[in-house]
């Protein structure tokens, strides 16, 4: 990827009105991109960190599923906060789908939803298929759910599947899509978020030390993104760059704290978004490492 733009101050984007507007106009500015280039290019411009956390997700779901439309859209597993395939409940028959999930990001902005159902024939250990659906065909019905303290700017919501038509996935459902994308999903928003926070840095001034750590963790986050997410040394990798990450909290904090109060509050509101996975994320690690 061409790092020339991150030497300059980002030409960053307005805050939009409608999320799937914002994006499609972000994919103008920024052309044909890879999804790392998506999400590192994309966080630097982006009015806060929930919109940098929206344009990793999307970068994430792409090297997941490489043929995605160009659109937004959202991965939906969880039931009941778990995603153990015999806690689900939504289930796939032929190619009709029934059930709910819980969490849709970018909730009614989502032109596309990959969902993961149970698939199993009676008697069978529960086995997961990935399948395709578009919101406003028949049988599917978004729900839109209160406005989060965590990233307010990006709606979250609730849908209902009732016998509607969809498309399948080559591949188990779990150890292809729902298993990797978890770590595929901590690159991306890492990516993005480091490269928000590099972008307030040039607005702001900050110490030109740190804004060389943030370019150098976007380096190795370049290489974590070409590591396989099912590989024990790419766990690894990406563990380091988390605890590379941890380790400039306290410049980050200092830096916010001697500019603009917009940005600080921003940075205080949403920063949590990183610790969410970050159980997940350590037991990775461990079993990475031969501890787990």
């Amino acid at each position: 990827m061409p790092w020339s733009f991150l030497i300059e101050p980002p030409q960053r984007q307005p805050a939009p009105a409608d999320l799937a507007e914002g994006y499609a106009q972000l994919l103008d500015t920024l052309g044909t991109v890879t999804p790392f280039e998506l999400a590192v290019r994309g966080g630097h411009v982006m009015a806060s960190p929930g919109l940098a956390f929206l344009v990793g997700y999307q970068a994430a779901l792409r090297m997941l599923w490489p043929s995605a439309p160009a659109s937004l859209g959202a991965l939906c597993a969880t039931e009941q906060r778990s995603l153990r395939p015999a806690d689900l409940q939504t289930r796939v028959e032929g190619l009709r789908l029934c059930g709910r999930k819980d969490f849709v990001t970018a909730g009614h902005a989502a032109d596309w939803l990959l969902v993961a159902a149970r698939s199993e024939e009676a008697g069978e250990s529960p086995r997961l298929s990935l399948v395709i659906v578009y919101p406003g065909e028949p049988g599917i019905q978004l729900e839109s759910l209160p406005v989060l303290p965590l990233m307010p700017d990006i709606a979250h919501g609730r849908v209902h599947f009732d016998q509607a038509a969809c498309e399948r996935l080559a591949g188990d459902g779990w150890d292809a899509y729902v298993k990797p994308f978890r770590t595929l999903e901590d690159i991306y928003v890492l990516s993005a978020l480091a490269a928000w926070l590099l972008g307030v840095g040039q607005d702001c001034g900050w110490p030109q030390p740190l804004q060389l750590r943030l370019l150098g963790l976007l380096a190795g986050l370049s290489e974590a993104s070409r590591q396989s997410p099912a590989s024990a040394a790419g766990h690894i990798v990406l563990g380091g760059l988390f605890a590379q990450f941890d380790g400039l909290k306290a410049e980050l904090e200092l830096a916010f704290a001697q500019g603009p109060e917009e940005w600080r509050e921003m940075w205080l509101r949403d920063r949590g978004v990183l610790d969410i996975a970050a159980g997940a994320r350590a037991r990775r690690l461990a079993k990475a490492l031969g501890r787990g």
